[in-house]
């Protein structure tokens, strides 16, 4: 017998061209999530800068995100239409041209116009790398995305360091034009490394129909639910707000089921299971996850008699709990299964959560809330990114910017929702409580915190409930 030479391929082993696309797509959701972060932290001084009220100026950050969920919907048939690859990059220009625009302008209704065009093009990056990752690195998707997630964390870290020496040094414009550099040398990469668009599409027809009835839907429901949890006073106007919303997604609900495959959203994907499980889990992970980030800084501040800098402190765990376990995903998904690791996250963050339901946890030293915020963070960490990977394991590769767009619009809508529905909760417990003085009403306000919390770690079970309904195991893509 002749001895032979034989080199093996391994045909599950990540190639590394997956690793150099995803390491430049990533740089679109890092700057939009650091400068947004620089945003909220400067909004103040903004204020000051162009004398400009809260109320005028807080449009800078609102106008941003109406005109996110404005443009999402379309991003699927965008992909189709001009392909992934020069769709990136126009969304880099644009966002990096009016970060230009934003540095420019002279007062306030400029600097809101400016942001609404960086928001059109920013809406989009984060779900066009997530779908351009999900689309090269197939099975290995939760390890791809594991890694990648972890600098995103770091724009909210990183975020307010940045802000504060940029406004103590330096004009608040260069909290802009900071974007210029990076949005450039985005675009060198993304020319260079990004694979070529050279899939055959067809062209599909814009849905106008669907367009006029989700778009404005999408905008009218995120505006009210975020009036209805932070002003109350203006309840009646929001409500109707809401119910026009409703009956906006309500019209294009109809419009999809009669015309399905053939409108903006694609809603058939919801007929496979897991895709359906999955795109519940991710609105769940999201509710959990925002309706915690409102709550737990108030409970701080209000119950603890925490200073800003000493509750910003205290929330460290959280963060650094998520950063821990994001490496972990892409093993822990492939040797036990999206529905396991999903599930395992979402009981640990409901058991990092459940100490603040119970009435005596805010008497509880510093580092027993910490832990118990880093064992939230953790789990909180370890449920998103394995049902990513049932969600599309499940669907041809064709189906993944339509799946995207879909799975973008719902995970987004889970934030407002609970938040809303915290807020709502939190003021009609404290309401009948705020003319109480003294220790009674400490005590009240403690106890109404503890009874909101109780309905976050419902919140929880039911994102527990959402994981339980993924597959097993993350199948090979047809």
């Amino acid at each position: 017998m002749t001895a032979t030479t034989e080199v093996f391929h391994d045909p599950d082993a990540l190639d590394p061209r997956i690793w150099r696309m995803a390491g430049v797509v990533i740089l679109g959701p890092l700057m939009t999530s650091l400068d947004s972060t620089v945003v909220n932290v400067s909004l103040a001084r903004l204020g000051q800068e162009l004398h400009a009220p809260l109320t005028t100026i807080q449009w800078v950050i609102t106008g941003y995100l109406l005109a996110l969920a404005l443009v999402l919907p379309i991003s699927g048939w965008l992909v189709d239409r001009i392909g992934a690859k020069t769709l990136y990059l126009y969304c880099f220009a644009g966002f990096t041209a009016a970060s230009m625009l934003c540095g420019l302008a002279n007062g306030a209704p400029a600097l809101i116009a400016s942001r609404v065009l960086q928001g059109i093009a920013g809406g989009l990056l984060a779900p066009m790398a997530q779908m351009m990752v999900a689309k090269e690195a197939g099975r290995h998707l939760a390890k791809v995305m594991g890694i990648l997630v972890m600098p995103i964390l770091l724009g909210p870290i990183c975020g307010p360091v940045l802000a504060g020496f940029i406004l103590q040094h330096a004009s608040w414009r260069w909290i802009f034009f900071i974007n210029l550099p990076v949005g450039l040398l985005a675009i060198v990469l993304a020319t260079w490394l990004l694979p070529h668009d050279d899939e055959v599409r067809e062209g599909r027809a814009f849905d106008f129909t669907g367009f006029a009835l989700l778009s404005p839907g999408l905008v009218l429901l995120l505006h009210s639910l975020e009036q209805l949890s932070s002003h109350p006073a203006a309840r009646a106007f929001n409500l109707l707000e809401l119910a026009a919303a409703l009956v906006l997604l309500a019209g294009f609900l109809r419009h999809g089921l009669r015309r399905a495959g053939h409108t903006l959203l694609d809603l058939s994907l919801f007929r496979v299971p897991s895709f359906a499980a999955a795109a519940g889990t991710q609105f769940m992970a999201n509710a959990i996850a925002y309706g915690g980030q409102m709550l737990l800084p108030l409970y701080l501040l209000t119950v603890r008699h925490l200073t800003p800098s000493q509750a910003g402190l205290l929330l460290i765990p959280g963060g650094l709990g998520a950063f821990c376990s994001y490496p972990m995903m892409g093993f822990m998904t492939g040797r036990f299964g999206s529905r396991r690791v999903s599930t395992a996250g979402a009981l640990l963050a409901l058991a990092g959560t459940l100490p603040f339901a119970w009435a005596g946890f805010d008497g509880a030293p510093a580092w027993g809330v910490g832990l118990a915020l880093f064992a939230r963070g953790a789990g909180l960490g370890g449920i998103s990114i394995p049902s990513l990977a049932a969600a599309y394991a499940a669907l041809p590769k064709a189906e993944i910017p339509s799946a995207t767009t879909a799975l973008n619009i719902v995970q987004r809508m889970g934030g407002p929702v609970a938040t809303t529905l915290l807020a709502i909760f939190l003021h009609a417990r404290m309401a009948p409580l705020l003319a109480r003085p003294g220790e009674v009403n400490a005590h009240a306000h403690a106890l109404a915190f503890t009874a909101t919390f109780g309905l976050l770690c419902l919140l929880h079970a039911a994102a527990v409930l959402a994981a339980l309904r993924l597959p097993w195991n993350v199948a090979p893509r047809r």
